[in-house]
């Protein structure tokens, strides 16, 4: 249950507190006073997307913060799912910046919207006017129907397999789409690989193969510059290499005579090693230079489909090529693979189909069991709120696809009179009727869903006078169980809160501020006699105040 509501600096509030008891706590005020910023500050500690227009000075913070006891409601492990600390006197605050972000925290932890969402779903439940006529929705009212059926369980097993079977579903979809779109280009990739395949690019050494092309393109020329290197070095009396042999003779006659001729001499002997080395080099070269038409023809065929390749998937060496050549093969097996993938997941596809069949059956089946209860206990509410004569009557169809909660589809069909004819409950009931159904329901609700708080935002719309006494007492009984906050207009349940608080508006140095008081037993009678009669108060509308507190 709510303990108490801090509001700063919000619409036109600036410094509330509001502590709150267990029981019935009555909210009343005119029209525009402001009760619907206390609904809009709570929404906004429940998860509410925040709206800076809505903070009052706006070069001030905002700030909103409820303190929640929650003993005796089974809640840790809602705080485990949602990664939040528990404690079971919870603190909720949420903050609007003046640059527009907001934050909340729970327990002085940060926390994200999502996650105060789902707690808040757990600790408050706010019935606004425009939620009056959920009921007339089947979402809503399949919702009614678990929670009486007990469907939980089943409920929670069908939607997590759901969620897998969509998962599947997806996966199978686009598994299949790859297929259609890989078989129109399996045979163009395979063709592709088939071409690269048969250049044998593994056994390729480019720089080898062109350097060899070069040499036998060019052997004949290549021949005549060898011989010609061999004849100025080799040739007889006026060779390189005979001349060289003279100096170095020369020298040898000498070097006797000084360290520094036999130095020169040395060196000089080293060279014409090195030049006769060099010449027996070119001699070997020259003589294994085979021309060979074949082997250059060779070559020549085997460089251009090299070229060609390279040119055609625009790269500029074999080591890319054979990168190609590998993708080209992973895209073919993957397309050949994609049978099997798609085989496997129709199975997985079926498997959980028929689980999913399973558990949309056990939850038609409690529904339909359940149904005359429900039925029963709404008519026999709605009789004590003056609709004796009101009857529901409930129409199942199968949908052949799997929707949220399950594979039905409802209609729920109503009548407020006697034998008369029954319509869609969102086509023929009244505003009056949809206010005590709604709150015919949320108290039977109350009996089998665990909600620590309710909040009635007016749903004593289009009643009066004994059925508003009517609607007081569902409100005390379902009070008996949980915290009910219930805004209302009419004295009759106004007089049967244990908790009053008044919403009242005041202007101050032109600027107007809402305000929020407990009232004390005199001052609920003078405000239950002025929502009897008026501003003007009689003896008469403090006697109907007192006689109906009492």
């Amino acid at each position: 249950m709510i303990l108490s509501l801090s509001i700063k600096n919000y619409a036109l509030i600036e410094d509330i507190q509001v502590p709150l008891t267990s029981g019935l706590t009555i909210i009343t005020g005119e029209t525009g006073a402001g009760k619907s910023i206390l609904l809009g500050a709570l929404g906004l500690l429940l998860g509410k997307r925040a709206d800076l227009s809505s903070v009052k000075d706006a070069s001030k913070k905002c700030i909103i913060e409820g303190e929640f006891s929650l003993k005796g409601y089974d809640l840790k492990v809602v705080f485990k799912d949602h990664d939040l600390d528990y404690d079971v006197h919870t603190i909720i605050r949420r903050e609007i910046l003046p640059n527009g972000k907001s934050r909340a925290f729970v327990n002085d932890s940060p926390v994200g919207l999502s996650q105060l969402q789902a707690l808040g779903g757990h600790l408050v439940d706010i019935h606004s006017q425009q939620e009056t006529n959920s009921f007339a929705t089947e979402g809503f009212q399949l919702e009614v129907l678990d929670a009486l059926s007990g469907n939980a369980p089943i409920l929670q097993g069908y939607q997590n397999t759901l969620v897998e079977f969509s998962g599947v579903c997806k996966e199978l979809e686009k598994q299949l789409s790859q297929k259609e779109a890989a078989l129109k280009e399996l045979d163009y990739h395979t063709f592709l690989q088939q071409e690269l395949m048969e250049a044998s690019l593994h056994s390729i050494d480019q720089q080898v193969l062109e350097t060899n092309y070069q040499t036998l393109n060019n052997a004949e020329e290549i021949q005549e510059s060898f011989a010609g290197i061999d004849q100025l070095f080799s040739q007889e009396n006026t060779g390189i290499i005979d001349r060289i042999k003279q100096a170095r003779s020369l020298l040898l006659t000498i070097s006797k005579y000084a360290p520094s001729y036999q130095e020169l001499y040395d060196r000089l002997h080293s060279v014409t090693l090195e030049l006769e080395d060099v010449i027996s080099s070119i001699q070997n070269t020259s003589e294994d230079l085979q021309v060979d038409p074949a082997e250059l023809f060779r070559i020549n065929q085997v460089l251009q489909t090299l070229y060609r390749l390279q040119q055609k998937h625009s790269v500029s060496s074999v080591e890319q090529l054979l990168d190609i050549e590998s993708t080209l093969s992973s895209k073919i097996n993957t397309t050949l693979t994609l049978d099997t993938t798609i085989q496997s997941l129709e199975k997985q596809k079926q498997k959980l189909s028929q689980a999913l069949l399973k558990f949309a059956s056990d939850l038609h089946n409690n529904r339909v069991e359940t149904l005359p209860m429900l039925q029963q206990k709404l008519e026999s509410y709605l009789s004590l709120l003056g609709l004796p004569n009101a009857k529901f009557k409930v129409e199942f169809t199968t949908s052949p696809t799997f929707k949220k909660s399950g594979t039905d589809s409802l209609s729920l069909y109503f009548t407020a009179n006697k034998g008369g004819n029954f319509g869609l409950l969102k086509k023929v009931a009244s505003g009056g009727e949809m206010s005590r159904i709604m709150l015919s329901v949320k108290a039977l609700l109350s009996q089998y869903k665990k909600l620590p708080t309710i909040v009635f935002d007016e749903i004593d719309t289009g009643v009066s006078g004994e059925i508003a006494l009517k609607m007081a007492f569902i409100m005390g009984e379902m009070s008996t169980q949980m915290q009910i906050l219930s805004i209302t207009h009419l004295p009759q349940i106004a007089a049967k809160g244990e908790q009053h608080i008044k919403v009242y508006k005041q202007e101050r140095q032109n600027t107007t501020i809402t305000h929020l008081k407990q009232l004390s037993a005199e001052e609920r009678i003078v405000e239950i006699a002025q929502m009897i009669g008026g501003k003007n108060i009689t003896d008469t509308t403090l006697a109907n105040a007192k006689e109906l507190l009492n």
